[in-house]
């Protein structure tokens, strides 16, 4: 990855007050799917931390996930498998494999499901998102996955080394590139 594409990530992220009298700062990752240039390099960056790994499968959560996951299975030249949130706005019809998320970030409890059709034995499968804080989902997403599991790629990854470390956790900026 380019010392240019990380620079205008950071140029393009912002913090912002959602009002209301908080004491607390919101990440506007908004610039990032605005800027043409930084998403036709994102894909590349991001499978590139993992491109020797040859990965199979790319499994990314929603939201955000299914923005970047794409960008980074074109970049690979292998599929896309969402993993959705349970109790989802839509029902899905299909056999499902579900994993709790300990509490993420926020302290909530969730559980992360992907259709069982879609990952196989012997699947390589890298998890990718825009964030990682705690490590929760990516966590939750490789108990899914046992040794067909070959790590998580993210844009900032802000979780301790330890935990990145277990979880072959991998990122494109550090929460230190981006702090206020």
């Amino acid at each position: 990855m380019t010392t240019d594409l990380r620079d205008q990530l950071r140029t393009a992220f912002r913090w912002t007050d959602p009002g209301d009298g908080s004491d607390y700062l919101v990440s506007d990752r908004s610039g990032w799917w605005r800027d043409p240039v930084i998403l036709a390099g994102l894909g590349d960056a991001l499978a590139d931390l993992f491109r020797a790994d040859r990965p199979t499968v790319v499994v990314s959560p929603e939201v955000t996930g299914f923005l970047v996951g794409p960008l980074v299975a074109r970049a690979l030249g292998v599929g896309f498998v969402e993993a959705y949130r349970a109790g989802a706005r839509r029902p899905i019809a299909e056999p499902m494999i579900w994993a709790e998320v300990p509490a993420d970030h926020r302290g909530e409890t969730q559980h992360l499901g992907v259709r069982r059709q879609l990952i196989s034995p012997d699947d390589r499968v890298l998890v990718v998102d825009d964030w990682a804080s705690t490590g929760a989902q990516a966590r939750a997403l490789s108990t899914l996955f046992g040794a067909g599991y070959v790590g998580t790629a993210v844009i900032v990854n802000e979780c301790p080394p330890d935990v990145a470390r277990e979880l072959t956790l991998r990122g494109l900026l550090t929460g230190q590139d981006i702090d206020l």
